[in-house]
């Protein structure tokens, strides 16, 4: 370390240096290892953030969505087009697909299973058979049975949720 007192940096860990001095409300506190000086620390009651996040900040998602539907120019059999990146990449990929490309192929699938093959089947249920209508029929028959039986033993009582 350099012996020059004017460029020395003082080093508050070998000496007797005591943080009460310059704030004597602070007598038993001992600075170290996750224990920061109580000047630094947050007050109470006060924001670490007080001014919070500015107005108008987008987050993640809405960047997303706004950058995935902004409109470009694209060449597709000699024409030029305008689409959404959105678009082009999804072109981009079942072409990649087309030729060859597994990890394009599994890319679609995996886009087609979750977006049109559940879509598809919230919008059309499969209609139920009479054995699964007669189980179900019969189990709710049961339950209401059960839920009959333990309103009268709690004295009319229906306890909800």
């Amino acid at each position: 370390m350099n012996e020059n007192p004017e460029h020395s940096i003082p080093d508050y860990r070998d000496s007797d240096h005591d943080a009460s001095i310059e704030d004597p409300s602070i007598v038993d506190y001992e600075v170290g290892y996750k224990k920061p000086p109580k000047s630094t620390q947050f007050q109470r009651g006060q924001s670490g953030n007080p001014q919070g996040r500015p107005k108008g900040t987008k987050n993640f998602k809405t960047d997303l969505q706004e950058e995935l539907l902004e409109q470009i120019r694209v060449t597709e059999g000699g024409r030029t087009v305008v689409l959404s990146k959105q678009r082009a990449m999804l072109k981009r990929t079942v072409e990649l697909s087309l030729k060859g490309d597994i990890r394009a192929t599994s890319l679609l699938i995996r886009l087609i299973s979750v977006h049109l093959v559940l879509d598809e089947q919230e919008e059309n249920p499969t209609p139920l058979s009479q054995e699964d209508r007669a189980i179900l029929e019969r189990f709710f028959a049961g339950r209401g049975a059960r839920e009959q039986e333990t309103s009268t033993q709690q004295g009319g009582r229906h306890d909800v949720g």
